[in-house]
């Protein structure tokens, strides 16, 4: 099943959609991480109602095209996502954190309709992606891999083993995409532990490399096209986003990270966002 041909302004509204559901679930909650789930909206609207090559009513589907949430915190989006794609009914979101609940606050594969990777452990979605693009080889399966990862992620030294190891064995068939918000838990990335020059760090990799901003729907589009017309190596999407995309108080604020609003400051961001939509 191929997704339908939505236009960019569907994405646009999907998109932000998405960002809404996400916030009412991390505030229904009271626990969660609205920044990152804001920030990479976008992407993961791209990518689930237009770009891969999936089917909700069966999700074990072996065609299907791969998603790896690297970036588990940010689970609330890859949840809303899924729902509103049709994995499960919408009214499971409701539920979300209870220890009954099939929706956990990572990402689990074993409970979960739609997850390809149990994460949480940050930094292993790039070596496991990889893994999943030489079991498509081994097996003579056309899928692709997509692997979503935060730019406090890219810390990590094992994001850049599993580099390694789809650069070695020409992974062309995975593209990673980098949420490059530029804030992480404790403050910016750039004076935490700065990542540039990031271009020329995944090319001495080996990777094909593209920048984009990672909230214009046609550049994504684009992106992920050029990368599926890549056949000698991996390809990764440098994407330039805002933390907390779309609620003023939350956009570029390290608190933002990891916490949930209150009732006032959640009224605040709906607000926001419904008039964006």
């Amino acid at each position: 099943m191929i997704n339908e041909q939505k236009t960019c302004r569907d994405l646009e509204i999907i998109a932000n959609r998405l960002r809404i559901k996400s916030l009412e679930m991390i505030f229904h909650r009271q626990a969660g991480h609205p920044g990152g789930s804001l920030s990479a909206a976008e992407i993961v609207a791209c990518l689930f109602f237009r770009v891969m090559r999936i089917d909700p009513s069966n999700p074990t589907w072996e065609l299907r095209d791969r998603f790896i949430l690297s970036k588990g915190h940010a689970s609330a989006l890859l949840y809303t996502a899924l729902a509103e794609r049709g994995y499960f009914p919408i009214s499971d979101l409701d539920s979300w954190g209870d220890l009954t609940c099939h929706l956990q606050g990572h990402p689990d594969i074993l409970k979960t309709p739609g997850v390809d990777m149990t994460s949480g452990i940050l930094g292993h979605g790039i070596a496991i992606g990889a893994g999943l693009c030489l079991s498509g080889r081994a097996k003579d399966l056309d899928y692709r891999v997509y692997t979503l990862l935060g730019d406090g992620e890219c810390q990590a030294g094992i994001v850049w083993e599993g580099a390694m190891i789809a650069s070695k064995y020409r992974c062309s068939h995975l593209t990673a995409i980098i949420d490059y918000n530029d804030v992480q838990l404790d403050g910016c990335v750039h004076d935490v532990m700065p990542l540039e020059p990031f271009k020329q760090k995944w090319e001495s990799f080996n990777w094909h490399v593209i920048e984009i901003n990672g909230h214009n729907i046609a550049a994504i589009l684009d992106a992920l096209s050029l990368a599926q017309q890549v056949h000698d190596r991996p390809s990764v999407i440098i994407a330039r986003t805002t933390k907390g995309k779309g609620v003023s108080f939350m956009e570029n604020r390290s608190q933002w990270h990891g916490q949930a609003p209150n009732q006032a400051e959640f009224e605040k961001a709906i607000q926001e966002l419904e008039r964006t939509i």
